[in-house]
């Protein structure tokens, strides 16, 4: 698919892959929203489209060098996690946000699995990763405070 613009032929033909990565990734930055955490509903889907973007022209322009190609994919590796330490604060002993930044790094990867048309593996990633943020949250809870039991509400009606 093609539109021109200004005289240009402008190629539409990635359009989907893009639209594929950035849905894929809004899972886990609703959680992020819903949590309120430093990254969510904007930063997740932009590092999917990024990436899969970045590796979507590597590909169409190193498409006959794979050496190339993994210098990008390198590239993009190495700067998701420089973003992803954004999001991690650190206060006294406790880091805080490492699921924040390790759920950006995977956003990232599922741009490049679809760039590369590994469709499988980008669900995959969003799916485990949604899920690890939504089924452990209570778990990590639980862990970290100990089964505290919950304190006794007293209803006014009750005379005992």
């Amino acid at each position: 698919m093609s539109l021109e613009l200004f005289g240009h032929d402008l190629d539409l033909s990635f359009l989907r892959e893009m639209l594929i990565a950035y849905v894929l990734a809004l899972p886990s930055a609703f959680d992020r929203e819903r949590t309120n955490r430093s990254a969510g509903l904007r930063t997740f889907p932009i590092v999917s489209l990024a990436s899969c973007s970045y590796l979507l022209v590597a590909c169409d322009t190193f498409g006959d060098d794979p050496q190339s190609v993994a210098r990008v994919l390198y590239g993009l590796m190495t700067g998701i996690g420089f973003i992803g330490g954004g999001a991690i604060i650190k206060q006294g002993g406790a880091a805080h946000g490492t699921a924040t930044a390790a759920s950006i790094w995977g956003t990232g990867a599922i741009g490049a699995s679809v760039a590369f048309h590994y469709y499988g593996i980008a669900l995959a990633i969003s799916v485990m990763t949604f899920l690890t943020l939504v089924v452990f949250r209570p778990i990590k809870t639980i862990l970290r405070d100990g089964h505290k039991p919950r304190p006794k509400v007293r209803d006014d009606n009750d005379n005992s």
